[in-house]
C-alpha cells in the first residue's frame, strides 16, 4: 500500500521534462543568436561608437590672412595672438576667491561693472570662468609671475587669435577704412565689407587633429595624428591708397560738421580699371572696438556707398544726355527753350530750382545750369511716345548699370530702385522727374562706375577693392563697351563744360588738369510728415558732386555725397553749404593726384575747359 501511495504522488513527467529542455535550449539559442548579432554583425559599428566615445578631435584655427592697402607695405587688418584669462574659483577657499578677485581688478584696471562681474565670478563655485580677454603682453606677464610667486591662484591663460586694424581712421574712435573693411567677430567670421566678402580665403583651413582618451577623458599620448592639414589664410593686397583713404575721412568728417549732414561719403575709382583708390563714409567706427557700435548704433556697420540709396538729382541729367545725344535727337549745341517752368499731362507741373526762364539755351548749357525744365524737355524727345521715351530713359539706366548690384567686391551691396515702365507705366511727371534725378534711388558705387564709364571711352568697368591675393594679381573681368568712343568724348567735353561755368568754375577747376564734372541738389522726402501723408522736407536737401580730373585724359573719377545737409540760408534756387560738395571733390581731387604721382601739366600745355561743338 505504501509503495502504491508513493507511486501515485511524483510529480515528475517526461513531457515536462522535454517541454523545460526546450525552453531552456530555445532561450539560450536566442542568447547566442543575440550574441553573435552583436560580436559578429554589429562589431564595426559598436567599436566605431566606442572609438567616438573615447575620441579627442581638435581644430586649430589657421592665421587668418592679413590685409594691406596697395603699396602692399601698409598694415590695414593683421591677426596676433593674445591671452584670455581663465578663472576656477572651485578649486579655492572663499577667503582666496575674494583675495584673487580683488588682485585681479586692480591689476586689470577695472571699475564699476565690470569690476562686479569678475567679483561675482570669482565668487562663484565654477570650475571654468572666463574673466577677461585679449590681454596685452604686458598683463599676461604679470599674471605669470604672480602665478609663480603664489600672489595669485586658481587661473590660467589661453592663447587666443585676434583680429585688429592698427591704422588710426580720419576721426575719433574710428580706424582708418572700417566700412570698407568690415571686422571679424568672436567666432572668427567676417563681418560685413571685405572681411566678410572674402572670409573663406582670408581664414584659410583649421588643422584638424584626432586622438584618444582614457576614461577619464585625458589624451592618451601617442594616438594623436592629423586627419586635415591646415592651410594659412590669404595675404590681400587692397587698391586703396592709405593715405588718400585718411584724408579722406578727414575730409569727410570737417565738411560733415560744417554741413550739418546726416552723412557724408565719397569713392575715388580709377576709371579705366574699376580701381577703387579710397572709399569711406562718416560717421564710422572702430572696427578693434565694434561692440558699443553694434549696442547704440549697428546700423553704422553699414558701408552707406554701397548699401545706402538716395535720390541723385541732377547728377543724373548726364543719363538723360547720354540717351539723348546717343539716340541722335540732340547734340550739345541743340537750342533748348527753358521756360522756368513746364505744364505736363493731368494737371501737374515741374520747375527749375529758381523758377527763372533762360529762354532759348543750348542743351550744353542746360546741363552747366542744371535746367529741370530743359532736361525735361529733352527727355520727351526720346520716344515720341511718353511710353516710348520713358522705355529709351529706363534702359539707358539699365545699361550704366542702375538698378543692378555693381559687383564690387564688398558684403552688403545693394541694387538700387529704378521702376520698369514696361511694369507700371509711368506718367509724363514721371518721365521729367527721372530726367533730373528724382524718382530713382541709387547708391555712390553706382554713380562713380557710370561716370567712369561715360568718361574712359564707354567701357562699363568692374570695380573692385582687392586688387592682389596672395601672389596673385586680380584681373577684374570685363563687362564691355556700352557706349561708343565719340558719345564719351562728347560727355567728357560736357562735364568739362559744367565745371567751367560760372556756377562752377572758382571751386572746381584745378591749374594744369583737365576737370569735369556735375552737381546734384535734390530735395529729400519725408514719409511721415504732413499727419503721414508725406511731404517734402523743408530745410534738408541731398547734395552731390560727380566728376573727373587728369592730365591728358580722366585719371581719376570722384563721387561726394552729403546727405540731409542743411544750408547756409535758402533763397530761390540758391542753396549755398559752408564746405560745397564741388569744393570737397576739388580738395579731394588734388590729392589723388599727388598720390597717383601726376603733377599738373605746364601752363602752356594745359588743355583749356572744352567748348561743345556738335
Amino acid at each position: 500500500m505504501r509503495e502504491t501511495r508513493a507511486m501515485l504522488g511524483r510529480s515528475d513527467s517526461r513531457v515536462r521534462l522535454l517541454m523545460v529542455l526546450a525552453a531552456l535550449v530555445t532561450v539560450s539559442s536566442t542568447l547566442l543568436l543575440r550574441l553573435a548579432y552583436w560580436q559578429v554583425d554589429q562589431r564595426d559599428h559598436l567599436v566605431s561608437l566606442a572609438r567616438a566615445q573615447m575620441a579627442v578631435r581638435t581644430e586649430v584655427p589657421a592665421l587668418r590672412g592679413t590685409i594691406y592697402d596697395r603699396t602692399g607695405t601698409m598694415v590695414l587688418a593683421s591677426t596676433v595672438e593674445r591671452d584670455r584669462l581663465i578663472g576656477s574659483p572651485s578649486e579655492l577657499t572663499i577667503a582666496a576667491r575674494s583675495q584673487v578677485a580683488e588682485r585681479l581688478v586692480a591689476l586689470l584696471h577695472f571699475q564699476g561693472s565690470a569690476a562686479d562681474q569678475l567679483r561675482a565670478a570669482m565668487a562663484s563655485d565654477g570650475s571654468y570662468v572666463l574673466l577677461a580677454e585679449d590681454l596685452d603682453a604686458a598683463t599676461s606677464q604679470e599674471i605669470r609671475d604672480g602665478l609663480a610667486s603664489g600672489d595669485l591662484a586658481g587661473l590660467s591663460l589661453e592663447a587666443q587669435q585676434v583680429r585688429v586694424y592698427p591704422q588710426a581712421g580720419g576721426a575719433p574712435g574710428t580706424s582708418l577704412a572700417a566700412q570698407l573693411l568690415g571686422f571679424v567677430n568672436a567666432g572668427g567670421a567676417g563681418q560685413y565689407g571685405v572681411e566678410e566678402y572674402y572670409q573663406d580665403l582670408l581664414a584659410g583651413r583649421p588643422e584638424v587633429i584626432e586622438g584618444q582618451s582614457d576614461i577619464s577623458g585625458q589624451p592618451l599620448a601617442g594616438s594623436e595624428q592629423i586627419v586635415q592639414q591646415g592651410v594659412p589664410g590669404a595675404d590681400l593686397r587692397l587698391t586703396i591708397d592709405a593715405g588718400l583713404q585718411l584724408t579722406l575721412e578727414q575730409e569727410l568728417m570737417a565738411a560733415a560738421v560744417a554741413d550739418r549732414t546726416s552723412s557724408a561719403s565719397a569713392v575715388i575709382m580709377d576709371p579705366r580699371s574699376g580701381a577703387i583708390l579710397a572709399s569711406a563714409s562718416y560717421p564710422s567706427y572702430d572696427g578693434n572696438d565694434y561692440g558699443p557700435t553694434a549696442n547704440s548704433d549697428p546700423g553704422r556697420f553699414l558701408d552707406p556707398t554701397i548699401s545706402a540709396v538716395y535720390e541723385p538729382g541732377s547728377v543724373f541729367k548726364f543719363l538723360t544726355a547720354a540717351a539723348a545725344i546717343g539716340k541722335g535727337v540732340v547734340t550739345p549745341l541743340t537750342k533748348v527753350d527753358d521756360s522756368g517752368t513746364l505744364a505736363l499731362a493731368g494737371g501737374t507741373r515741374i520747375w527749375d530750382a529758381d523758377k527763372r526762364a533762360m529762354g532759348s539755351i543750348t542743351f550744353a548749357d542746360v546741363l552747366a545750369y542744371s535746367r529741370n525744365v530743359g532736361a525735361a524737355r529733352v527727355s520727351m524727345l526720346l520716344g515720341k511716345t511718353t511710353e516710348a521715351a520713358a522705355q529709351v530713359l529706363y534702359q539707358t539706366w539699365r545699361t550704366f548699370g542702375f538698378g543692378s548690384l555693381t559687383g564690387v567686391d564688398l558684403a552688403g551691396e545693394v541694387p538700387g530702385l529704378v521702376n520698369d515702365p514696361s511694369v507700371q507705366p509711368w506718367r509724363q511727371i514721371d518721365l521729367a522727374n527721372g530726367a533730373f534725378g528724382q524718382g530713382v534711388a541709387v547708391t555712390p558705387m553706382q554713380l562713380v562706375t557710370a561716370y567712369s564709364t561715360m568718361v574712359n571711352g564707354g567701357f562699363l568697368v568692374q570695380p573692385h577693392v582687392v586688387g592682389q591675393v596672395g601672389e596673385q594679381p586680380v584681373d577684374p573681368q570685363s563687362r564691355g563697351r556700352i557706349i561708343d568712343e565719340t558719345l564719351s568724348r562728347t560727355l567728357v567735353g560736357l562735364m568739362q563744360h559744367v565745371a567751367a561755368s560760372p556756377w562752377y568754375r572758382a571751386g572746381t577747376l584745378v591749374a594744369g588738369y583737365n576737370v569735369g564734372g556735375k552737381s546734384g541738389t535734390a530735395q529729400i522726402w519725408d514719409p511721415t510728415a504732413n499727419g503721414g501723408k508725406g511731404d517734402w522736407k523743408p530745410n534738408d536737401y541731398n547734395y552731390s558732386w560727380i566728376g573727373f580730373i587728369g592730365r591728358d585724359h580722366p585719371d581719376a573719377v570722384i563721387g561726394v555725397v552729403l546727405r540731409d545737409a542743411k544750408p547756409l540760408s535758402i533763397a530761390q534756387g540758391v542753396l549755398p553749404l559752408a564746405v560745397s560738395a564741388n569744393g570737397l571733390f576739388r580738395r579731394l581731387a588734388v590729392d589723388t593726384m599727388t598720390v597717383l604721382h601726376l603733377p599738373p601739366l605746364p601752363a602752356a600745355s594745359a588743355a583749356t575747359p572744352a567748348t561743345p561743338d556738335q
